[in-house]
Order: C-alpha cells, then structure tokens, then sequence
C-alpha cells in the first residue's frame, strides 16, 4: 500500500508539473500528502519537512551560493570567451568539435547548465557562421560537456545536493566525476553527432563574426579563474587523503572544503577584476538571484525525500529489492531514471529518488558511486517535460523529432555510459 501511495505521490506531482506548478510548490504540497496518506501525524510531516530543508541547505547553500558568484563574474569578465578564443586557435577548424567540448567542459564546471548554454550558444553560432559548419556539428559538443558537468561535477546543484544527502565526499566525488566526465563526453559529444550530421551541412545562420577585439581578460588569468575551484578542491582532496599526519596537512583539509574552496576562488576573482569592486558585487547578487529559485526546489525537494525517509519508505524500497540480486548502484539508476523520465526535472528527479535509496548505501555502493549513478539516472531521455529539452529544440530551431533524434538521443547515451561508468569504477575502489 505504502508504495502505491508513493506512486500516487509522484504522479500528483508529475500533474502538478505538467500544469505549470512551480516546482517548489509542487514538491511541498506533494511532500505534505504523501507524508499524510503514509500515516505520518501532521505535526511530524511539517517537522520532517522543516528538517529535511535545513539538513539539505545547510550543507550546500554556502557552496551553490558562491559558486554562482564564481560563475556569474566569470561570465561577466569575458573569461569564458577568452577560452573559447584560445581553444579554437589551438584546435583549428578540422578538430573544432574537440575545441568545442573542451570549452564546455572548462567553461561548465563553475557555471549552472542554463548558464552555460546561454553564455556559449552565441559562441558556437560564430563558430558555425565563420566555419561553415552545421550549427548542431558544433553546438551538440558544448551541450553534452554541460550536461555531463550537471549531472556529474560539484559545485552543481544536482551532486552538491546528492553528498550532502548521501554524506559523500565531495572531493572523492569530483575526482572520479572527472573520471568519468571525460570519456562520457567525447562519445556523446564527438563521435556521436558524427554519426547522425554531416560534417558540411549548410549553417544557415545569420553572419556572426567572432570579434577578439573585444576588452578581454589574458590567456592566464581567463584559465586561473575559471579552473581554480576545482583545482583547489581536488588539490585538497589529494593532500588531506594521506593517512599520516604531517605538517601542512590542516591546510589541505581546508581546501578540500568546497566552501573555502570557492570563497578562495572568489576572492581572488574579485582581486583580478578589471571592473570596480561595485560593479563585482553586482555580478555577485546577479548570480545568486539566478539560483535562487533552484535553492528553493532543491530545498523542497529535501523535504520530500526527508517525508521519504521518516515515513520508512527508503526502507520498504530496500526490503522489496532485496531479493532482487541488482547492484544498488543500478537499482538506484533505474529508480532516478525512471523519475526522471516522469517528472521531467533532472534536480527534482536525484532529490525524489535519493530518500528512497539512500538506505541502499553500504560497502557494495560507496557513497560517492551512488552520488554518480543518482546523477547519471537524472539525464536519461529528456523530453517534452523538461525545460532542457525545448530550451536546445528552440536555440537550434528543429522540429520535435530532430530534437528527439539529436537532444534526447545524447541525453539517454549519457545516462547510460555514465551507469557503466560508474559499476566499473565500484570493482576498484
């Protein structure tokens, strides 16, 4: 009964969704009935939902805040197309998809998918216009490095939300998420659009021109600022991981926080700025007003996996699957998977699906491999109830099922290498 109830929930809040609910609404009401058609006391529902709030924000929010910050001031100082800049020269037009994934890549780590997209699609369009190249040749690279970045890389939201959940290791996380991220997005961002667009397919664009004119950062300063989070966690991560005590060890243990990570980052990002301090922090407030309603649905969303887990739910999944002899790193990807494919969000997807595997974990399923393999579920076949999937239909102006042979198609490929991913990285560590 208790799973028919979960179903239940879960639909309402896929109607809710489909009606243009704000998602954070959505998982509220949701959360509050599921938890009392499960037989929860209302006062113990409103303390589940309270608690399952502050545990999800208070171990995240310092972290998607000043990443945001991070992101935004890179965005504005034109960094970002420093990069893109540098690469394409380096790269040339014959192996200007591998510029392209690479600028994804660099460019999407500290900055939110949405973000990315916008900040890099009049790029790829310059890129196409100047080149030749069909558009969809150039922007699908840069959509598979986002997409990877999101749902495998901290600081965004989705894994950032998933450790904190799942009391994993954010520096393990982002080392083997690298691991993974790499080899993911050379086949789904390379090899695959070259299997379904001609390379010399008509642009069809209007005349973009790539102007290097313009009053960019330098080369280094550019690369510093936009890598160095993620350089100082995982310098962090490596220093503080020996098991002898010595006498800078303290100090790596510091940086492994992502939160001093990212406050260091973006210190220093204000230091280098050509801009005046004002201006900066302008770019600061800009940034965390555009997460501040993905902070809300991530918040919501850890009340109803908080509903999830108080109500024993997490538990019955785990009693029902016990028999089953599945690795719970593919039972929690079928899970997220499946959500994901119903309720259209990838974030609200991971979240749902996190309190009711989280008992799941244990020495076969690492929490750092389920962080990966929650966040590889919540990419698999976007679709019409997803913001990504007519976001990328739109800019690239194609029809439903071009969109569903293009988008959705490299969607599901990521998903799925990035389960294989992951079951071959829990045989050694």
């Amino acid at each position: 009964m208790s799973l028919l109830i979960l179903l239940f929930g879960i639909l309402l809040l896929f109607i809710l969704i489909l009606k243009k609910i704000n998602p954070m609404i959505a998982l509220i009401a949701v959360a509050i009935i599921t938890g009392l058609l499960l037989g929860m006391p209302a006062t113990k529902v409103m303390t589940s939902i309270s608690n399952g709030i502050g545990s999800t924000l208070g171990s995240m929010v310092m972290v998607l805040t000043l990443g945001a910050m991070m992101g935004k001031l890179i965005e504005d100082s034109g960094s970002a197309k420093r990069i893109v800049f540098i690469l394409i020269r380096a790269f040339g037009k014959k192996n200007i998809q591998w510029a392209v994934l690479l600028t994804g890549l660099l460019v999407g780590i500290p900055l939110f998918y949405n973000a990315g997209f916008v900040v890099l699609i009049p790029l790829v369009f310059a890129i196409s216009a100047t080149t030749g190249l069909s558009k969809l040749y150039i922007g699908i690279p840069m959509a598979t490095a986002l997409s990877v970045t999101h749902g495998f890389l901290p600081p965004h939201p989705g894994p950032v939300a998933l450790a904190g959940i799942f009391h994993a290791d954010i520096g393990k996380t982002l080392i083997y998420g690298l691991a993974l991220s790499i080899p993911i997005a050379i086949i789904a961002g390379i090899y695959f659009p070259r299997l379904i667009i001609k390379r010399d397919q008509a642009a069809n664009l209007q005349d973009f021109k790539i102007d290097e004119e313009e009053n960019l950062p330098s080369a280094t300063r550019s690369f510093i600022t936009a890598l160095l989070p993620v350089f100082l966690i995982i310098a962090g991560t490596i220093g503080s991981s020996f098991k002898f005590d010595y006498i800078g060890k303290p100090l790596f243990v510091f940086l492994a926080d992502p939160t001093a990570a990212l406050l260091i980052s973006v210190i220093i990002a204000l230091a280098v700025q050509k801009t005046s301090i004002a201006k900066a922090m302008e770019s600061c407030a800009e940034g965390v007003k555009s997460i501040a309603m993905i902070i809300l649905i991530i918040a919501a969303g850890g009340a109803f996996k908080q509903i999830l887990i108080d109500s024993g739910m997490g538990e019955t999944v785990k009693q029902l699957t016990g028999g089953l002899n599945l690795s719970p790193l593919l039972l929690a990807w079928l899970i997220t998977a499946s959500l994901r494919v119903t309720l259209g969000s990838a974030t609200v997807a991971a979240l749902t699906a996190s309190g009711m595997v989280l008992p799941l974990i244990g020495p076969g399923a690492p929490p750092e491999l389920m962080v990966l393999s929650v966040g590889a579920g919540s990419l698999m076949f976007s679709h019409v109830n997803d913001t990504g999937f007519w976001m990328f239909k739109e800019y690239f102006n194609l029809s439903l099922k071009e969109t569903f042979r293009t988008w959705t198609m490299m969607e599901s490929l990521v998903s799925v290498l990035g389960l294989v991913g992951v079951l071959v990285l829990n045989q050694f560590v």
